[in-house]
């Protein structure tokens, strides 16, 4: 072929990152098990589980993950109430021991007796059932 240069260099190189990035975009899909943010009405919730949800977005979200299987800092509370005892703690999974552990504290979770009243705590608890 006179006359016609072919940029073959070009074209691999397209042909790279365009597979790269599709393998990348694969390798990702699966590990974003996180749902789309639904409304308190899509969630169904009471009022004291909707006051326990705010509560949970100020405290609670920047370490743990309310609808995904992973965690952020601390575990996920996904379920946490489906399970017979505590993911890290082994601790029995009841309302007394989970509101031990928001006032007082474990590891490296700060307690928040101090923050939080008796009727947040038992409004964040309604709430956890939910997750």
């Amino acid at each position: 072929m006179q006359g016609k240069d072919v940029d073959v260099t070009g074209t691999r190189v397209g042909i790279f990152f365009g597979t790269l990035a599709v393998v990348w975009i694969l390798a990702i899909i699966p590990a974003c098990d996180v749902e789309p943010r639904k409304s308190d009405a899509e969630l169904g919730l009471n009022p004291q589980q909707s006051a326990g949800r705010k509560i949970y977005d100020s405290q609670c979200d920047r370490c743990h993950e309310p609808y995904s299987s992973r965690g952020k800092k601390g575990p996920s509370l996904k379920g946490v109430f489906q399970h017979k005892y505590l993911s890290l703690s082994g601790l029995p999974a009841n309302d007394d021991r989970v509101t031990d552990i928001v006032r007082l504290g474990r590891n490296e979770m700060p307690g928040y007796s101090q923050t939080l009243n008796s009727q947040d705590v038992q409004d964040l608890l309604a709430y956890l059932h939910t997750l």
